[in-house]
């Protein structure tokens, strides 16, 4: 059977740890990553419920969107609901894995899954994220040069967009002269010696710095390999957060609101005053996510669908565009269909199941 440490890996194949934000806990909550796997529930939150329901399905790990745990916790007495349910999960040897803003960052995640139930066209991701590419630049000998490039691609390296393998190269003269200590792959000891070689530069993400220097290392033929690292100001435009597309045709406003209530089963939509009678282009952005609508007027978005607006902030639309409210559980509830699928996708030989728990603490009368 498969263990716990192979789920992560695929989980973090598909949505990047490294794309969570800074104050968020993503990973391996409880539970040992050498544990076999019998059995995955998938989940939105994790609740004393839902740890009682993976014990009677004998799932011993749960996926969730949201971390039971987000802040420090200095002892284990069962005073709350948190410390409750991960007591719980540690007597039955439950573990717990949290995929949350990393796949909120994601542009295959949870805006991703509400925008392809609403047809929109032409994606793209409404906030990119900053401060997230550097560039590498390496020297190597100019017969190294497919081996260089295609262990930094390997490790990923290289990718834009729908494209890899990307990459820049220049012929130029290295020189160096080794002391005695030195094994050189080319010239002697003592002596200065210069060679053709070939400037390879890439790009990759920030979080796969560690892993990229691995690969140029364990590839290049020099003892001591040059290469320098750039953080770049550019955004990634294919991580960040809420999704802006276009509806296939013009809706009108209130059929859309319709449609929204069908999709999310909610009971209750707080929007503003509709700006157009006719809607097309729509800005998804799931979770508390207020930030996002200096983006959405931006990109002349006609409305925009988020969760968790203050009284305040409504006053914000100004006119430029309708804010439409739909809930936090509603929104993010379709990215346990996507974790389900991704697992199924890599695992057969363990049951996975969506939880029937209902975990929105939410009620409407």
């Amino acid at each position: 059977m498969p263990d716990i440490k192979a789920l992560l890996s695929v989980i973090n194949q598909a949505f990047p740890f490294g794309l969570q934000e800074n104050y968020d806990n993503a990973g391996l909550i409880t539970g040992n990553p050498s544990d076999e796997i019998q059995g995955v529930l998938i989940t939105l939150d994790v609740t004393e419920e839902v740890v009682e329901e993976a014990i009677a399905q004998r799932c011993n790990v749960i996926v969730a969107h949201h971390p039971v745990i987000f802040k420090g916790i200095k002892s284990l007495t069962g005073k709350n609901h948190v410390e409750r349910t991960v007591i719980k999960a540690i007597k039955n040897n439950i573990a717990i894995i949290a995929s949350h803003t990393n796949t909120d960052n994601s542009p295959y995640g949870t805006n991703k899954i509400l925008a392809d139930k609403l047809e929109l066209t032409e994606q793209k991701v409404l906030v990119p994220k900053p401060s997230m590419l550097k560039k590498i630049v390496t020297f190597v000998p100019v017969t190294y040069d497919h081996q260089v490039k295609q262990a930094l691609f390997e490790a990923g390296a290289g990718v834009i967009g729908n494209y890899d393998n990307t990459s820049f190269s220049t012929d130029g003269l290295g020189s160096f002269r080794g002391n005695e200590n030195t094994r050189p792959f080319v010239g002697t000891p003592g002596t200065l010696h210069h060679e053709p070689e070939k400037r390879i530069e890439t790009i990759f993400p920030a979080y796969l710095e560690h892993a990229i220097v691995n690969a140029l290392l364990k590839a290049h033929p020099y003892e001591e390999p040059a290469f320098d690292i750039y953080s770049l100001d550019n955004k990634n435009p294919y991580a960040g957060n809420g999704i802006v597309g276009n509806l296939p045709a013009e809706k009108n406003f209130y059929d859309l609101l319709e449609t929204l209530k069908t999709l999310t089963e909610t009971r209750c939509i707080k929007f503003t005053q509709p700006v157009k009678k006719e809607v097309k282009r729509i800005a998804l952005c799931g979770g508390t996510c207020f930030f996002a609508l200096p983006f959405a007027i931006a990109e002349k978005a006609d409305l925009f669908v988020t969760s968790d607006v203050k009284y305040h902030e409504y006053f914000e639309a100004d006119n430029q565009i309708t804010i439409a409210d739909i809930g936090h559980y509603e929104m993010e509830q379709f990215v346990k269909e996507i974790f389900l699928k991704i697992i199924r996708k890599n695992f057969s030989n363990f049951a996975v199941r969506l939880s029937a728990v209902n975990t929105n603490p939410i009620n409407y009368f």
